[in-house]
C-alpha cells in the first residue's frame, strides 16, 4: 500500500489511505496476522495490545475466522471503563465477543485491566503485569473526535516522559464513565508496531489537526520505528 505523508519528525508518520472502511479493514487484518506470524517465528510468542471502537471491532470480528497459532498470542487492552467485568461497555468485553471467545487464545493469555476492583488497583495490578513485557510486537489504537486515543484525553496528563507509569489512572474523562485505566504514552510507544485505526466524518478534525503539527493526545505516542495510520481517503483527502 502506498505511504502518503510524513508528518513531523517527532512522531514519524506513515499515513495510508484506503478507498472505504472494508478496505482498511481488511487491511489491518492482514497486517495483524502478517505481525502475528513474524513475531511467532522470531520470538515464539505475539503480544498484541487491543483498542476499543467500533473499528477495532469489526477488524476483531474478522479475525474470529481467521487461520493462527492461537495458542502463542498475548492480548492486552490499551485502556478500560471503570465497570463490572461483563459489562457492554468494557472494552474487555466488546473484544470477547467479537473475537476472543471464538478462538483459541488460552484463558490465561488474555489479560482485561480489572478496573471492576476500582482504578487504583487496576493500574498498579496492570503496570507490573505489562512490565514483564520488554517490548509490544503489536499496538492497535483508535482516534477520538477530541483527539484522544485509549484514555489519554486533551488537558490531562499523556504519561509521555521517559519516568512515567506503565498506567493511568483517569478519574475525570471528559465523556462517560469518568473513571479508567489506560496504559500511559510511554508505555504503548514500547512497542515493534503501531497502528492507529481511523474511520467516520465526526473524526475529520481530529485528522486536520493532527497532519497540521497540532499536539492532540494521539501524537504523543511515539514508537522507535514510527506510526502506521489506516485511514479513509474521504478523511485523508478532505483535509
Amino acid at each position: 500500500m502506498p505511504v502518503l505523508h510524513h508528518s513531523k519528525p517527532a512522531q514519524n508518520c506513515r499515513w495510508h489511505a484506503f478507498k472505504n472502511a472494508d478496505e482498511l479493514e481488511q487491511a489491518a487484518v492482514a497486517r495483524i496476522l502478517s505481525a502475528a506470524q513474524q513475531a511467532i517465528e522470531d520470538r515464539g510468542a505475539f503480544h498484541i495490545v487491543l483498542a476499543g471502537g467500533t473499528t477495532p471491532k469489526k477488524v476483531y470480528e474478522a479475525l474470529r475466522d481467521a487461520k493462527a497459532e492461537w495458542a502463542a498470542w498475548h492480548i492486552y487492552f490499551g485502556d478500560e471503563r471503570c465497570f463490572p467485568r461483563e459489562h457492554a461497555e468494557r472494552n474487555s468485553r466488546m473484544a470477547a465477543l467479537a473475537w476472543l471467545d471464538h478462538v483459541s487464545i488460552p484463558a490465561a493469555q488474555i489479560h482485561p485491566i480489572p478496573t471492576e476492583e476500582g482504578a487504583t488497583v487496576a493500574a498498579e495490578k496492570y503496570a507490573a503485569l505489562v512490565n514483564k513485557v520488554n517490548s509490544f510486537d503489536l499496538v492497535l489504537l483508535g482516534l477520538g473526535e477530541d483527539g484522544h486515543t485509549a484514555s489519554l484525553f486533551p488537558q490531562h496528563d499523556a504519561g509521555d516522559s521517559a519516568d512515567a507509569p506503565s498506567t493511568l489512572i483517569v478519574s475525570d474523562a471528559p465523556k462517560p464513565p469518568p473513571q479508567r485505566v489506560s496504559l500511559s504514552a510511554r508505555r504503548l510507544s514500547a512497542t515493534r508496531r503501531l497502528i492507529f485505526l481511523v474511520t467516520g466524518n465526526s473524526k475529520a478534525q481530529a485528522v486536520k489537526d493532527w497532519r497540521s503539527g497540532r499536539a492532540i493526545p494521539a501524537t504523543r505516542v511515539m514508537p522507535e520505528s514510527g506510526v502506521d495510520i489506516y485511514i479513509e481517503s474521504a478523511l485523508f483527502d478532505g483535509e
